[in-house]
Parts: C-alpha cells; structure tokens; sequence
C-alpha cells in the first residue's frame, strides 16, 4: 500500500514538471512570437519612411542635380543594394554608422561584384547620405570616412582612323539604314559624343555654316561642340532619305530616327555597330563608346591641348581626360619598343 502511494506521489511529482516545463516553453514561444512581431511592426515604419525618403531623394536629384532619367534610374539601383543590406540585418537607415557601412561594403565584395562596381555603388550611397544630411534627416555623415575599393588604371579601347574606316566600309549603302548608320558613326566619331547625347540631337541643334553642333550632356549642361565637314555631308545626305519618311507627331526635330518615324535608342546604336565591327573583323570590344574614346584619342595624337578635349568631350574633372594622356604614352612606349635600333638589335640577336 505504501509502495502504491511513493508510486502515485512520483507520477504526480512528474506529471507538475512537464506542465511546468510545457508552459515555460508556451512562455518562451509566446515571448519569441511577440519579438518578432515587434520587429516586423518596426521594419514596416522603417520602409515606410525609407520609401518616402528616397521619393525625396530622387525629387533632389532630378530638380537640384538636373539629373537625366537614365542616371536616376542609375542612382535608385544602387541605393537598393543597400536597402537589402538593412533590411536584411535589422538595421536602420538612419542610424548606420561607419563600421555597418563597411560591413556593407564587404557585403558586395563577398557578392563577387566587382571593384569598380562596388565603387560606383558606394557613391551612389555617399550621394545618398550627404542628401539626407542636407536635408537634416541625419546631423553626420556617416560615409565621410568610408574607404571606396581600389581600381587599377583602366584604359579604354579606342579605334584608329583606319578601324573607323574599316567599320563603315562595313555598311550597306544599298539598304534603307545603310546612309542613316553611316552618318550615326561619323558623328560619333568627329564630335566624341555619348551615345544619348547622339539619340538626342536634334536638326536645330546643328548650326551648318558655323559648323558646330549643341549638345546636351549629362545634368542637361549644354556645350558647343564642333563638326567636321564629312560628318555634316553625311548627315545631309541622310537626309534625302529622312525626308521621304512618315514622321511621327512630336519627333520632326529629331536628326537620326528609325523606320517607324520615332528617334533611335542606345540598344539600336549599340547593336549596330557591334554589327559592323563584327562584319568588318575588328577584333576588339567595341561599343558606341569607342568612338567617343577614339575622338578623345585622335585630337591628342593631333596635338590638341588636354584642357580643349576636357571641353569637347563636356568632362567636369580634367582627371578624367587624363586617361587618354596614358593611352598616348602606352601607344609611344609600344612604338619606341618596335622601332628603337637598340631594340631591334636585342631582337636580331
């Protein structure tokens, strides 16, 4: 009998500590449910103040800045990076300090993003904060201090005038594009413009007698550009057949437009002359670009002084410029090593 009640008393015993057990585990479930409750409560806030943020983080850019639709879509990307990152980690917006920023960076690093896109993505975020600082969301600038990844010394492919002709040799005069793409390259290449700076350019913007063009860059700064002769007798003879054109309402002033009557757009161009390029067997990588590259080089192989070509190219900084002055001593080391005697001589030997 006494055996029966140790048994019942030991069930009973064991019986209050797994209830007691089971409720401090309903407790702790309780409690865990109810933190992450609160931080996806606060995470909502902080989206919600983000997103208004960079609603007016964008309005300073395109009515302060002036900046053009594709360079805000540009900057709006790569401020996304970093709203993943805080999202991601529980932090907030406005309160990352240098030490999280740095995380972050090293977050790119460890997406294998490379250097200079972690750099480009960086300053997007260095804009971003001296924007919220300006507009006293945040008393500091937390990216003050933030180290950008190294970047070797890109050189960037050009063409000489041999290639130039090469490409358009390239092209079918025969075919109805055939004058339009002719007149596209030598533009590129006599004015050194970017490629929406072409897709933008209207026929009132060319001053024939003056032989000069007006461009639209970047932050809508405009520039006057000169314009080799060859390059306005190819846009004149483009003409013949763009005035035989249905054009549509709104894009008459349009000098380069497209069979429907529209203007052109950076892929068309893009594709085009890597056509071309491809037809003609030019070996390098080559975009609309190179040929604002080429233009670049041209002028300072010529003799132009670096501060002239800053200006047609339409450059804020002179240091930007200055990577064709190493294209000229790489291009000059290359010919001193192919036609010194003393060289030559090693060769022979």
């Amino acid at each position: 009998m006494k055996a029966c009640f140790q048994i019942a008393e030991c069930s009973f015993s064991s019986a209050k500590k797994m209830q007691t057990s089971a409720m401090k585990a309903c407790f702790q479930i309780a409690e865990c449910s109810f933190s992450s409750a609160k931080i996806k409560i606060k995470w909502e806030i902080d989206k919600k103040m983000a997103d208004e943020i960079i609603k007016n983080y964008v309005k300073y850019l395109k009515l302060e800045r002036n900046f053009t639709k594709n360079t805000l879509e540009a900057y709006t990307h790569d401020i996304q990076y970093l709203l993943e990152y805080v999202e991601q980690n529980n932090l907030s917006l406005l309160n990352l300090k240098l030490e999280d920023l740095e995380a972050f960076s090293a977050s790119l690093h460890d997406k294998g993003i490379s250097a200079r896109t972690q750099a480009r993505i960086l300053s997007g975020v260095r804009s971003f904060y001296r924007f919220l600082v300006l507009d006293d969301y945040i008393p500091d600038d937390p990216t003050e201090l933030l180290v950008f990844p190294q970047l070797g010394k890109h050189l960037p492919e050009y063409l000489t005038v041999e290639e130039v002709d090469q490409l358009e040799s390239a092209i079918d005069l025969t075919k109805w594009e055939g004058q339009r793409n002719k007149a596209i390259i030598e533009t590129l290449f006599s004015c050194g413009l970017r490629v929406s700076e072409l897709v933008n350019l209207k026929k009132s913007d060319i001053f024939e007698e003056e032989k000069f063009i007006r461009v639209f860059g970047k932050g809508n700064k405009e520039r006057l550009v000169p314009i080799a002769g060859e390059a306005l007798k190819q846009i004149n003879l483009w003409y013949i057949d763009r005035n035989l054109m249905k054009i549509k309402p709104g894009e008459e002033d349009y000098v380069f437009l497209n069979r429907r009557g529209a203007h052109l757009t950076r892929t068309m161009i893009l594709i085009m002359i890597k056509n071309y390029a491809k037809e003609a067997g030019i070996q390098k990588t080559i975009s609309p670009h190179t040929l604002r590259h080429s233009f670049a080089t041209a002028l300072l192989k010529g003799g132009a002084d670096l501060r002239v070509i800053q200006e047609m190219l339409g450059h804020e900084d002179i240091g930007t410029t200055e990577v064709y002055t190493h294209l000229e001593v790489s291009d000059l080391r290359k010919t001193i090593l192919e036609h010194h005697p003393r060289n030559t001589m090693h060769h022979e030997q």
